[in-house]
């Protein structure tokens, strides 16, 4: 049986929401009437997001797509000359928007900046001063490794506006993660600060830093800004304070003509072995994919404050900041942990600064939901329109907790999937789409997505692969200096197919969900099964607070499920606890599912963003190397994963 629908859209979002102005601009009835028009034409469709947003050219373009290449090197807005950061920053700090503000940060000590447009503007033009100062020229790439402080956005559309190229690094990256990404791109700058605040510590990134360009022998300058105060620079010469440098020179800096195809960024994914993947991102597709989507997907508008947990080293940083101010909104930068000093701390940030678009991971609730409603309901959120998260596959409890008690059942969750490849997201739904829990509602706008069988026939009514069946503005345009590998990870399985690695599914109503990375996939005795589902029916028990499911070698079923439970009172673990969950997964899936191994252990592995590392315990289950571990937040819940394998 389907599920229901648990969401409908209102008065506001059917009479007000910009994506229900879209439709009655382009004389459409419905919402499918207009998916369907963006998936079969996409001429039309993005021709129209260009001109509706406005996005700005300094020369028109000549041809929306070109496919003369083949559709892994499509090229979008072909003869055309833009900059995002004319976009982003220049035009509204000589429009009527200067005075409004662009960006409010909190540290985690409750300091709280703001700058407005034309404040953004000023800094953003002496960073690209003192860029060009010390020799940064159109090409060169900059490495921007630092956490979400106001001068980081200023660095990035610096960066933007002398036609450079930006790598933002994760700021918890340790130094060998760092100097792989730098010498990947061959950068020329780094651009960090001394360091910030996490859970009442000082993170020392420039230590760091240091410690990374001693292996990046093509970096000639570290531009560094001042959080902490109180240290002294490595190398002189090399190095040099940012308050310094931008002091040193005056007058505006106008953002540079560049082809629409010109990159703009190099987003870095890590990979499970062998070096990250840079995926590579141009000025007019990048910054045309993501203001629409910010604009239609959680509809942003003027007013809005717009604040995504997030990291500039994650696809979601350079989301919000560039299609939050490509659209004139107030976007808001924390510092800190989310939970800290306070578990309340997150619920605060919000009814304080009046964030009306929140975005949050799935992990990131189901740890919030043990401390219970109380700590969201001694805040006001009543100026919560939009829900948005992304990350992973969710569960019915969480997804239920939020829109129940952080929501108030009146705002929708609009549930994101894509990647740092894909430039933004596959799946979305918009405040016009009826939502049903976990679900991504289907394809975003423009987006040819399907569900394949392993002959890459579409598939209904069962698990397949993810696929995309046309290019699309925001694709990544190759992996850095690595094009060979970039079709064989993306287009080799079938011609002109992109395969994402996803796992997902269509129900009788045509709506979307997801089933973990093809990888993480769980085939026991032939049968497909995504560990997300698992883990949705153990999160499931009153005692569970979080689980993780992984596949290991077995000589009679090919593979048996082992899993990993966090409880929320570790006095409730026991063989009575497990008998109960082994037969919970076994009466969901049937008895050949039933797990083999049922491990208590006090934290899951987690990425900042809250991922949890399946293939790290995967890893330390099977008693092999883990591959890259530089974007874990928490190593030493790796420590309680291999206890629990001893103690069994």
């Amino acid at each position: 049986m389907s599920e229901p629908f648990v969401w409908y859209p209102g008065t506001d979002a059917l009479e007000h929401s910009n994506i229900a102005r879209f439709l009655r601009n382009v004389g459409m009835a419905t919402y499918q009437d207009l998916l369907r028009r963006s998936i079969d034409d996409p001429v039309w469709f993005w021709g129209t997001v260009v001109r509706s947003l406005p996005i700005d050219f300094f020369t028109p373009y000549e041809q929306v797509v070109d496919l003369s290449h083949g559709a892994p090197w499509a090229r979008w807005f072909t003869g055309g000359t833009i900059n995002l950061s004319h976009n982003c920053v220049d035009r509204h700090s000589t429009s009527a928007a200067r005075d409004r503000v662009a960006l409010i940060w909190e540290g985690e000590d409750g300091e709280v900046r703001r700058w407005n447009f034309a404040e953004l503007a000023y800094e953003t033009d002496r960073a690209a001063l003192a860029l060009k100062r010390l020799g940064v020229t159109q090409g060169d790439r900059v490495g921007l490794f630092a956490p979400m402080l106001l001068e980081t956005v200023a660095a990035f559309f610096a960066v933007a506006k002398l036609g450079a190229v930006v790598i933002p690094i994760f700021s918890g990256f340790g130094s060998r993660a760092v100097a792989d990404r730098l010498n990947d791109a061959g950068a020329i700058t780094l651009i960090t600060t001394d360091g910030f605040y996490r859970k009442g510590k000082a993170v020392p990134m420039l230590a760091v830093a240091n410690e990374a360009l001693a292996e990046s022998p093509t970096v000639r300058h570290q531009l560094v800004i001042e959080r902490l105060s109180g240290q002294t620079l490595h190398q002189p010469g090399r190095d040099v304070w940012w308050h310094e440098a931008l002091s040193a020179v005056a007058g505006p800096c106008p953002s540079e003509p560049m082809g629409a195809e010109a990159p703009v960024m190099i987003g870095y994914t890590s990979g499970t072995t062998g070096k990250p993947k840079g995926a590579v991102h141009v000025h007019a597709g990048f910054l045309v994919k993501l203001a629409q989507e910010v604009s239609h997907q959680v509809d942003l508008r003027v007013g809005d404050v717009l604040y995504w947990l997030t990291d500039m080293g994650w696809i979601m940083g350079p989301w919000e900041v560039i299609g939050g101010l490509a659209l004139g909104g107030t976007v808001l930068l924390y510092e800190g942990a989310p939970d800290w000093p306070a578990p309340d701390r997150l619920w605060a940030l919000a009814e304080r600064h009046g964030v009306s678009i929140l975005g949050i991971s799935p992990t990131l609730v189901r740890s919030m939901m043990k401390h219970g409603e109380v700590p969201v309901r001694s805040h006001d959120l009543s100026r919560l329109r939009i829900l948005g998260s992304t990350g992973e596959p969710w569960n019915p409890g969480p997804w239920h907790w939020l829109f129940e008690h952080v929501g108030g059942k009146r705002c929708p969750i609009i549930n994101i999937s894509g990647g740092t490849e894909v430039g933004a997201c596959f799946l979305s739904p918009t405040p016009l789409t009826p939502l049903k829990a976990c679900s991504l509602s289907g394809p975003a706008l423009g987006m040819a997505m399907d569900v394949v069988d392993p002959e890459g026939r579409p598939l209904r009514g069962g698990v397949g692969e993810l696929v995309c069946r046309k290019p699309w503005p925001g694709m990544t345009r190759g992996l850095w200096g690595d094009p060979d590998r970039y079709i064989q990870t993306y287009w080799s399985r079938w011609p002109d197919v992109w395969v994402h690695g996803d796992w997902a599914s269509i129900d009788e109503d045509g709506c979307w969900s997801l089933h973990g990375r093809s990888d993480d996939t769980l085939k026991v005795a032939g049968k497909r099964l995504g560990p997300a589902e698992v883990e949705s029916v153990l999160v499931g028990h009153a005692d569970v607070a979080e689980a993780a499911a992984i596949g290991v070698p077995d000589p009679v079923k090919g593979e048996t499920i082992w899993c990993y439970v966090v409880l929320r009172n570790p006095q409730a673990a026991g063989d009575s606890l497990v008998k109960d969950l082994e037969d919970l997964v076994a009466e969901a899936f049937g008895k050949s599912f039933t797990p083999s191994r049922v491990c208590f252990v006090a934290e899951l592995p987690k990425t900042r963003n809250a991922k949890v590392l399946r293939r790290a315990i995967r890893a330390k289950a099977l008693g092999k190397e883990p591959g890259d571990l530089s974007s874990l937040e928490n190593p030493w819940a790796l420590e309680s994963i291999e206890k629990a394998i001893r103690t069994e």
